[in-house]
C-alpha cells in the first residue's frame, strides 16, 4: 500500500526560497504559489528521499472564487504519495506554468483541463482543445458555463 508523505518533510527539504511558495499545509499536500510551482516540483521530483518521479493525474477545479490544480505525485521507488496544488484568483485569463517538460505525462492533462476549464498552461507545447472543437465558444466545466455563450 503507498502511504502519504508527510507534508513537513518536504517543507524541511525546501530552500528558504521555494519555502517561502507554500501558501497552505495539508497533511499530505502543499498549495503553492504558481510561480514557484516548477521550482517545487522540480525539487520534489529529483530530491534523495523525496522523488515524486511518477504524475498520476492532474485535477482542474472550479471553486467559483479560485480554480485550483492538483497534482497526484507518486514515488515508484520509495512507495509514497503527495498532492501539490495551486490556486488561480484569476477568472478572465487563469495561467498555471505547465509541467510537460517535468513529467511528459501532463502534456494530455493540462490540454483537458485547458479545454474544459479554459486555464492556460503556459510553456505548454501544444496548447489547444482536446475534445471540443475549435471555435466551440465557452469551457463546460467552469460551474458559471452556460449553453447560451
Amino acid at each position: 500500500m503507498t502511504v502519504g508523505l508527510e507534508s513537513n518533510r518536504i517543507i524541511d527539504a525546501l530552500s528558504r526560497d521555494l519555502a517561502a511558495g507554500v501558501i497552505a499545509v495539508e497533511q499530505h499536500g502543499l498549495v503553492v504559489q504558481t510561480e514557484r510551482l516548477t521550482g517545487i516540483a522540480a525539487f520534489i521530483k529529483n530530491e534523495p528521499g523525496l522523488e515524486l518521479d511518477y504524475l498520476c493525474s492532474i485535477t482542474g477545479i472550479d471553486c467559483m472564487e479560485y480554480f485550483e490544480i492538483d497534482y497526484l505525485l507518486y514515488s515508484l521507488k520509495l512507495n509514497h504519495r503527495f498532492t501539490l496544488k495551486v490556486r488561480i484568483a484569476d477568472r478572465s485569463e487563469p495561467t498555471v506554468p505547465s509541467l510537460t517538460g517535468l513529467w511528459l505525462g501532463a502534456e494530455l492533462q493540462e490540454r483537458e483541463i485547458f479545454d474544459l476549464l479554459g486555464i492556460t498552461f503556459s510553456g505548454h507545447p501544444d496548447m489547444k482543445r482536446i475534445f471540443l472543437w475549435e471555435g466551440f465558444s465557452g469551457h463546460p466545466l467552469r460551474k458559471d458555463y452556460s449553453h447560451g455563450h
